[in-house]
């Protein structure tokens, strides 16, 4: 178990971002610096029970730092369907755990002399914008998460909103399609289905399958196909490539100019791996956001993307919300 000791200049808190995909455990110092960083594959765990235990190992192996004495404040996580209110993930389409997981209790049994506190990832994401990244000073923005899923935090008066259950802001499982693809939340055409990397790779193979536009992503074979692929391709100009990111944004934006109209942000900050695709995301999505929006929200709304490493902002949002109690 970790030994807190409390004559120690420097505190430390331990952000854990879960995904659907990977997860990231990391040390961050009273400053928002990442002091050490671990990642897990979140798949390959068939319970949380296991996988919790692995990162409670993890976080015991941390080194101290070389010019101070380790205190740890407590643990801040980030997970999909993470609700604040009660410390547990509950239905979460995208990890292969279902139900509710009560994380914190099972977290708890591993650090009793520690404060741990959870939320949906994407509210750590903004939060951890809002503290470290490009919302600092800003009140009312939303965050938009584009990986695996599609999640959202949304900040107003310079807090986060929950609502009365917990589960507020969830912008990804809105429906764009009532009649569209099957979401894993088990609706149909959610904007998840269209705007994650899931998404994106569906959407590329049906133009693949559907039309002759040339393009260098015919050479993968479907099964290898990634939209890590489509974004490189469309950063070469690839035609079918840049007309998936094009779809895609034209979707992503009608759903954004929707959630205008509910909280009337001055920022939305784009985040996650799809970001990575630059302007060929960016350029289309604000070109149609504007087309979209309500004319009283015209040329107000800034869209831009987070201004945190793709892997620092969830980070530091759950660390952060150690200290916002």
């Amino acid at each position: 178990m970790i030994h807190l000791l409390k004559q120690t200049m420097n505190t430390y808190t331990i952000g854990i971002d879960i995904g659907g995909t990977s997860s990231v455990i990391g040390l961050v110092d009273s400053e928002g610096k990442i002091i050490h960083r671990s990642v897990v594959m979140t798949q390959e765990f068939e319970t949380p029970e296991v996988f919790f235990a692995v990162l409670a190992d993890i976080i015991q192996q941390f080194p101290e730092t070389k010019n101070a004495i380790m205190q740890l404040k407590g643990i801040g996580i980030g997970a999909p369907n993470g609700n604040f209110h009660k410390g547990t993930i509950e239905f979460a389409p995208n990890l292969k755990w279902k139900g509710i997981i009560h994380v914190v209790n099972i977290l708890q049994k591993h650090f009793p002399e520690l404060k741990i506190l959870l939320t949906n990832d994407a509210n750590a994401a903004a939060m951890g914008e809002m503290i470290f990244g490009n919302a600092q000073g800003i009140k009312d923005f939303i965050m938009i998460t584009l990986g695996t899923g599609v999640g959202s935090g949304i900040v107003c008066d310079g807090k986060l909103i929950y609502g009365h259950d917990g589960f507020a802001g969830e912008i990804g499982h809105t429906t764009y399609d009532p009649h569209g693809r099957l979401c894993g939340c088990g609706r149909n055409g959610c904007l998840e289905t269209y705007a994650s990397a899931g998404g994106i790779l569906k959407t590329a193979i049906e133009l693949l399958e559907q039309t002759d536009i040339k393009s260098s992503l015919r050479q993968f074979p479907v099964c290898g196909l990634t939209s890590k692929h489509i974004g490189e391709a469309a950063q070469q100009h690839d035609e079918l490539a840049c007309e998936v990111f094009d779809r895609t944004a034209r979707i992503l934006a009608i759903k954004l100019a929707d959630s205008v109209a509910h909280t009337s942000p001055s920022d939305i900050f784009i985040f996650g791996g799809v970001a990575n695709a630059g302007d060929v995301l960016l350029i289309p999505l604000k070109k149609y956001f504007e087309e979209q929006l309500l004319q009283i929200y015209k040329n107000k709304v800034n869209i831009r993307f987070s201004g945190l490493p793709s892997n620092d902002a969830a980070i530091l949002g759950a660390a952060a919300l150690l200290n916002q109690q």
